[in-house]
């Protein structure tokens, strides 16, 4: 299976309307915002759902240990008995885990770590507290960090115009605590939510870093294929059914490998407006796929 033939560029616009896309652990899970109260989606947030959407292709196709699988699965969704990534990654690799062959295994069992790359931090299974024959504590073997970069980068996602947020405070109709005959100090909650925005978020997909990983054209293509359904399967108290949309997928498939043009300037020719329309500025030889939300 070849790699990566062509440097692809994509955006994704989408709109949110009374959810809290990103909730802010730091700040009470009030919906991510900078400074200039412009709304706010984590790289990290949006490759969970990459990540997701693609395990459930991996389900429905079979399960098959083609290399479609996924490596970090969360723990309401994972398809497997693993209880921590240790335990998934000496499932799948075995006595090969921290030798020279984790890279090329790892890349070639699971897609997400061939597309966004893996740091796999092992820790050594010495005894600690050994020491040394005057008594002093011995170096000993600290275990082994083995990093993966990948060639798919996704930025964080920012909403077009300032956004408006509404917090609600709750009561909860159940006493969490206590034996229930008066309620405790948990009865009371807050909720956010962002009451109407149209979100941006960026990516790029890089041949050269692909032929290290062995990141391929089907791997892009399946990436290609979840991104208009990112928020399908993805309901929660925050975000209900309906309330997060993608609007436009736009894909930009380079003709060489290097790319006809930096991904700063493909990405500059995008224009979004508040109410999710968009007008995309011409380059010359390299035609957009524009793709409509699922």
């Amino acid at each position: 299976m070849s790699t990566l033939q062509n440097k692809i560029d994509f955006a994704v616009i989408f709109r949110v309307t009374n959810a809290n896309p990103n909730g802010d652990p730091l700040n009470g899970n009030r919906p991510r915002t900078d400074y200039s109260n412009y709304g706010e989606m984590s790289d990290v947030s949006i490759k969970r759902k990459i990540r997701d959407r693609l395990l459930e292709r991996w389900i429905e196709a079979g399960r098959s240990d083609d290399g479609t699988m996924i490596f970090v699965q969360s723990d309401d969704r994972k398809a497997d008995d693993a209880k921590s990534l240790r335990a998934r990654a000496e499932a799948g690799l075995g006595k090969e885990l921290g030798s020279d062959k984790t890279v090329e295994l790892a890349c070639r069992k699971w897609l997400d770590v061939r597309a966004f790359g893996q740091l796999f931090a092992l820790k050594s299974n010495k005894k600690a507290g050994k020491k040394n024959e005057d008594g002093s504590d011995a170096e000993g073997d600290t275990g082994v960090s083995i990093g993966i970069r990948g060639p798919v980068t996704v930025q964080s996602a920012f909403s077009v115009e300032p956004i408006d947020i509404t917090s609600l405070q709750i009561t909860k109709s159940v006493s969490g605590e206590g034996d229930g005959a008066k309620r405790s100090s948990d009865t009371m909650g807050m909720k956010h939510r962002v009451d109407q925005g149209v979100y941006v978020f960026k990516g790029s997909m890089n041949p050269q870093l692909a032929e290290r990983t062995g990141f391929a054209d089907t791997d892009a293509a399946a990436i290609k294929a979840v991104l208009p359904r990112l928020f399908e399967n993805d309901e929660a108290a925050a975000r209900p059914a309906g309330s997060m949309e993608v609007l436009k997928v736009i894909w930009w498939q380079h003709n060489c490998k290097a790319g006809q043009y930096s991904s700063a300037k493909v990405h500059q020719t995008l224009d979004v407006a508040a109410d999710g329309s968009y007008t995309l500025k011409p380059l010359e030889k390299l035609v957009p796929e524009e793709i409509n939300g699922f």
